[in-house]
């Protein structure tokens, strides 16, 4: 966000922004927030995906396998690293593609349960989800563990014909069938949904809460924490830096973007080991790889990239709450 104030007579050229990682088009010091206390770590545990979606933020589809399936080792690997590095994580998150895909992901979840971490896991909710062998791990782990394991669905919209849009027709009815299963099952559950269909917040939030309450879905559509309501991300929006002096003209801190308690980790396809992510939402933008350890993940985020500025400055959104 450019000060305007010291903003000079000609504005710079969109292709000019987000190039140098320290310094902004127009001369202004690039804004860069520390890791202050990581309390979530995320795997993308593939980007194979059974569908593919309009805008998907990572591109997934059953053919992209840029980023590959995780194993229950690697992600061991790095919960040791926690402990070593005393990171005081209480989440890890599981992210895709649809992490129900991953041949191993009960067992990936049961290792972090059993660390004593709370669990989150992304998903559509469809037939991944709902294959015997997964259902049985499910509801074997909300047995053990109970509330300490969250799915969150991916649902677009409350109405069909928005959702289904977005992913295919008859997406919605097979994840609301999904839904009724995690609710019949005790599994907890929250939903993410999109906001670009000219909706206010409220109009959104109280359509989810009808839907909610015709389901007897156990969610509290007005908490930002159990209804997330994502902004569109759009690659060639034309959207501001976020310079030093944005904290001060925006009445924010550094503390309040994601990438100050969180990291993801990935694994690229060919690559002998998984790499350290600064965002859950830029895996392919070499800029934001920090390395292979949670030790080299502790240096500054630079908001190199228009999602820093539109989708966690501005928009003020988080992968968890």
């Amino acid at each position: 966000m450019n000060d305007l104030a010291n903003s000079p007579t000609r504005a710079p050229r969109e292709t000019e922004k987000f190039k140098d990682p320290h310094i902004t088009a127009d001369g202004a010091k690039r804004a860069s927030v520390p890791l202050v206390g990581a309390r979530t770590l995320w795997f993308n545990t593939g980007t194979l995906c059974n569908i593919e979606c309009v805008n998907c933020y990572i591109e997934s589809s059953p053919e992209n396998d840029r980023l590959v399936y995780m194993t229950v080792d690697e992600i061991t690997d790095y919960l040791n690293q926690i402990t070593e590095r005393k990171w005081p994580v209480t989440e890890i998150g599981f992210t895709g593609g649809e992490p129900f895909m991953n041949p191993q992901i009960i067992d990936m979840l049961d290792r972090a349960l059993s660390r004593g971490f709370d669990v989150l896991v992304l998903t559509n909710a469809m037939r991944p989800m709902m294959r015997p062998r997964v259902q049985a791990g499910l509801r074997d782990l909300v047995g053990r563990f109970g509330q300490r394991l969250t799915l969150r669905v991916s649902l677009d919209h409350y109405q069909r014909e928005h959702h289904d849009q977005m992913r295919g027709g008859g997406a919605y009815d097979k994840t609301i069938e999904g839904m009724k299963w995690l609710r019949d099952t005790g599994i907890r559950m929250d939903v993410a949904g999109r906001s670009l269909w000219g909706e206010t917040e409220a109009e959104s939030r109280a359509g989810f809460a009808a839907l909610f309450a015709r389901h007897g879905f156990d969610i509290d559509a007005d908490d930002p924490g159990r209804l997330v309501l994502f902004p569109e991300m759009d690659e060639n929006a034309d959207v501001p830096e976020i310079t030093t002096a944005c904290w001060g003209i925006l009445g924010k801190s550094p503390e309040s973007v994601m990438c100050a308690s969180s990291r993801m980790v990935v694994k690229r396809r060919g690559a002998d080991r998984p790499v350290v992510l600064a965002c859950t939402l830029l895996a392919y933008d070499p800029r934001f790889e920090l390395g292979e350890t949670l030790a080299e993940a502790e240096r500054d985020v630079f908001l190199n990239h228009r999602h820093c500025a539109k989708f966690c400055v501005l928009g003020g959104a988080s992968c968890s709450v």
